[in-house]
C-alpha cells in the first residue's frame, strides 16, 4: 500500500512538473523563423510578424515570404501562413529576396504591415519601407506602396512603429550605427514631420524596438557586440528622446545577429528574439520567447533564454 501511494506521489509530481512549463524555444520549430515583431490585438490574441529564412541557406538575400503566427495562451501556436513576398512588390526589387525584418501596427480597423525593401538591383542603395495593409491581422495584406523618407537613405531597414496610449503614432528605423524616428499622420502612411536623430543610445546597431512600461518608454535595440549582437536599452520621458542608456537585457545568444521586441500578454511581459537552436547556422534561424520582468526602479531584468521552457 506505501509502495503504491508512493508511486502515485511521484507519479502526481512528475506530471505537475511538467505542466509547470509553459513550451519549448524556439516555439516555432516547422520552418526558420527570425525577427519576430509583437503585438496583441482587439480579438484578445498575440500576434508574432516573423521574417523567413529560407533552407538551404544561401544568404540574407534570399529572405522572403513573411508569416504570421499567433496564440492565446503562449503555448499553442497557430501558423497563419505566409502574407506577403518579394514577387507581391510592384515596385520591389526585380531579383526579389531581401524581405528583412517586418512590424504591424493597427488603426480604425486596418491593420498595416511596414516591411524594408530594395526597389533596385543594387539593394544595399535602394532601400525602402513598404506599406501593405489588411482589414484582418494575418490575411489579404495588399501593398500600398511606401514611405516617404526623404533623400538620406542611410540603411533603411528595420522599421517599429509604437502607437502610445493617446493614439499618436511613431515611426522609427535604423542600421549602419544610426537610429531616427518621427511622428507618424493619422493615416499611417506618411510621416508627420522631419525624421530625427535617436541620440542616447550606446553602441546601437540595428533592430528597433519602442514600447512603454508605466510612464517611461523604451527603445531596445541590438549592438556592434564582435561576433555576436547583444540587446541593450534606453530609456525616456518622451517617444522621440532624448534616450538614457540603461545597459544589456540580453546577452548573445548562439547566433551572431539577434532582433526581438518586447510585449505585455494577459500581464505578464515577454522578450521576443531569435537564436540558432534548430539549424546550428547563423542564416537559419528560429524566433524563441522568454518572461521579461522589471525592477522596481523601471529597469530590465536580464532575460535569460531557455530551452526546455519555463515556469
Amino acid at each position: 500500500m506505501k509502495k503504491n501511494l508512493f508511486i502515485l506521489c511521484l507519479l502526481a509530481f512528475t506530471l505537475l512538473s511538467a505542466n509547470s512549463y509553459s513550451q519549448k524555444n524556439p516555439f516555432i520549430r516547422h520552418m526558420y523563423t527570425a525577427d519576430p515583431s509583437a503585438h496583441v490585438w482587439e480579438d484578445g490574441r498575440l500576434y508574432v510578424y516573423a521574417s523567413h529564412d529560407i533552407a538551404p541557406p544561401r544568404g540574407c538575400d534570399l529572405m522572403d515570404q513573411y508569416h504570421v503566427f499567433s496564440t492565446d495562451d503562449m503555448v499553442n501556436w497557430v501558423d497563419h501562413g505566409e502574407i506577403l513576398r518579394s514577387s507581391q512588390v510592384a515596385w520591389g526589387r526585380p531579383e526579389g529576396g531581401f524581405m528583412w525584418a517586418p512590424d504591424c501596427a493597427y488603426r480604425n480597423g486596418t491593420y498595416y504591415f511596414y516591411f524594408p525593401h530594395p526597389s533596385g538591383t543594387e539593394w544595399n542603395k535602394t532601400w525602402k519601407v513598404g506599406i501593405a495593409t489588411s482589414n484582418k491581422p494575418a490575411s489579404d495584406f495588399q501593398v500600398q506602396g511606401y514611405l516617404d523618407l526623404g533623400s538620406d537613405n542611410f540603411a533603411m531597414i528595420d522599421p517599429c512603429v509604437f502607437v502610445d496610449d493617446d493614439g499618436q503614432a511613431y515611426f522609427y528605423y535604423g542600421g549602419g550605427g544610426r537610429c531616427k524616428g518621427a511622428k507618424m499622420k493619422e493615416n499611417m502612411v506618411e510621416l508627420d514631420g522631419e525624421l530625427q536623430e535617436m541620440t542616447g543610445l550606446d553602441d546601437f546597431h540595428e533592430a528597433t524596438w519602442v514600447h512603454k512600461y508605466k510612464d517611461t518608454y523604451y527603445l531596445s535595440y541590438s549592438d556592434n557586440n564582435p561576433g555576436a549582437n547583444r540587446k541593450k536599452y534606453a530609456t525616456s520621458k518622451s517617444p522621440l528622446g532624448p534616450w538614457k542608456y540603461q545597459g544589456i537585457y540580453m546577452d548573445p545568444t548562439n547566433c551572431d545577429t539577434n532582433h526581438g521586441s518586447i510585449v505585455e500578454y494577459k500581464g505578464q511581459w515577454y522578450g521576443f528574439y531569435h537564436n540558432s537552436d534548430l539549424s546550428g547556422k547563423g542564416n537559419l534561424r528560429s524566433i524563441c520567447v522568454d518572461k521579461l520582468y522589471y525592477n522596481a526602479d523601471g529597469t530590465i531584468k536580464k532575460v535569460i533564454p531557455t530551452k526546455e521552457g519555463w515556469k
